[in-house]
């Protein structure tokens, strides 16, 4: 590499790509241990844990709140199916794939919702509660800066 090059390039370490990837997984690592206890994986409980917010949704939303692409998410819907966790809910519009929490699914995230409760609060007192609240603002305003930018 170049040195003119190497002057633009940031820190490997301080970039904030790779920073944000080592913040994520310090604060999924808790979380997934805890879901995996359950026989979930993250991208499960994730759903399991937007449909407990609000149920019946189509996959369109709960793709974009969850934060998974289509194709991840349905063998997430066979997968927690298949489990008895969810449920296809007949819909008026017959283009519309909505799903809900079955019974099942709803006491196994009263069960589960109890100890992520414990280890969000546990981070948020560890990192200052304010600190956390400004933290989820400023990912918040990175997140709209970033979706707006024309970066070509």
């Amino acid at each position: 590499m170049d040195k003119d090059q190497d002057k633009r390039l940031r820190d490997f370490q301080r970039a904030l790509p790779i920073s944000l990837l080592r913040a994520r997984e310090a604060t999924m690592r808790p979380f997934k241990e805890h879901v995996e206890n359950y026989g979930l994986t993250l991208q499960q409980w994730r759903v399991i844990r937007a449909l407990a917010d609000e149920s019946p949704l189509d996959s369109k939303t709960l793709s974009e709140r969850c934060v998974i692409l289509a194709p991840s998410l349905s063998r997430i819907f066979k997968a927690l199916s298949d489990k008895g966790l969810i449920e296809t809910v007949a819909s008026s519009d017959a283009r519309r794939h909505l799903v809900a929490l079955t019974p099942a699914g709803g006491s196994l995230f009263e069960k589960a919702s109890l100890r992520s409760e414990e280890i969000y609060r546990r981070l948020e007192e560890a990192y200052g509660t304010e600190r956390m609240s400004d933290l989820l603002s400023l990912l918040r305003d990175l997140r709209t800066v970033a979706e707006e930018t024309d970066f070509r």
